[in-house]
């Protein structure tokens, strides 16, 4: 592997914030200086470290046009330029195929991996291989149970149970008697936890409903099915920020006044909930799962570094409403939020 010729100086210290804030590397000098100079570097694309040129991977479970993991990948790869880490991204909503995707890369020898655990039976024999080749793993996103035991360094992400549960809490703030939770991937367990999560803390009734999301019509048919057979339905809670919209125009042909509500952000999300067509978003960062994860592995490989303690290292839940929609409509533009 290639190496960046040392200059004068060795980084000396790295800070690595638990949630979010970029590593700041200080010189012997030390000061704000060096750390404005390093930040301009990455800026720039230019490595802000002298680290050799490791290799990492990222494999997740997504789909193809799919904004949502759009934003991780904008997130690893400003990472990578800062950290002089080679990125390289593969994906796929099929779990065996996004199991060959990673052992390719273990094929390949790889310095690093980054996998979501969306179908994680799928993933467990795949995962531990990369273990016992070497080759140290953080998973994001989905799969915060099983990662420890897959033997994952850490996980980065929100706890799905929990993201939930708050957006139970936040339907009750709201008065809201019945809820519909839309599911657009059968067999994700993240999904799953996300309703179930609701459920739990939900006062009211709420109810499931499986759709293809790959389908968009067949999404927006089986919602507006739905609202026009259950008139008592009040809220309809979406599990990814594009099926938010598709959510809006169901709600709009059936002539129902339910309130749609989402999980993740987008502009268009952003713009809803400014506009009022959405009532509240539940926010995981996804740049963060996607910059944490690359900033984890290069920690680890420079400093044998690890955070979480075996625990999950948190980037949700957050709920965002109208008041913080104007604030954050020129990063969800910009596609880091």
């Amino acid at each position: 592997m290639a190496r960046v010729r040392r200059r004068g100086r060795v980084v000396s210290a790295v800070v690595a914030a638990t949630l979010g804030a970029s590593l700041a590397g200080c010189s012997a000098t030390g000061g704000k200086r060096a750390e404005e100079e390093r930040a301009a570097q990455a800026a720039g694309g230019r490595a802000a470290v002298n680290t050799p040129r490791w290799t990492f991977a990222m494999v997740t479970h997504s789909g193809d046009g799919d904004t949502f993991w759009d934003i991780v990948q904008n997130g690893a790869e400003q990472a990578a330029a800062k950290d002089n880490i080679k990125f390289v991204y593969g994906h796929d909503k099929e779990a065996s195929r996004q199991s060959q995707l990673v052992q390719s890369y273990i094929d390949q020898k790889v310095d690093g991996l980054i996998v979501s655990l969306a179908k994680p039976n799928a993933m467990k024999d795949v995962v531990r291989k990369a273990e016992k080749a070497g080759i140290p793993v953080i998973t994001v996103n989905s799969g915060a149970e099983e990662s420890k035991a897959f033997g994952a360094l850490s996980h980065i992400g929100q706890d799905e149970t929990v993201a939930g549960e708050a957006v139970g809490e936040e339907l009750n703030k709201r008065g809201k008697k019945k809820a519909l939770c839309v599911l657009h991937e059968q067999g994700n367990v993240g999904h799953e936890q996300r309703c179930d999560g609701a459920e739990k803390t939900f006062k009211g009734d709420l109810q499931k409903l499986y759709v293809e999301g790959t389908n968009m019509p067949d999404v927006q048919s089986s919602i507006e099915s739905k609202l026009q057979s259950d008139r008592g339905i009040d809220s309809v809670v979406t599990l990814g920020a594009p099926f938010a919209a598709t959510a809006v125009k169901a709600k709009e042909q059936a002539g129902s006044e339910a309130e749609i509500d989402t999980f993740d952000l987008n502009a268009q999300v952003a713009d809803g909930l400014k506009n009022d067509s959405l009532g509240f978003a539940v926010d995981q960062q996804p740049y963060l799962q996607g910059y944490e994860a690359v900033d984890l592995l290069w920690l680890y490989k420079y400093n044998s570094d690890v955070l979480g303690g075996g625990k999950p290292v948190l980037t949700g839940p957050q709920v965002i409403t109208k008041k913080d929609a104007a604030a954050l409509q020129d990063y969800t533009k910009r596609g880091t939020r």
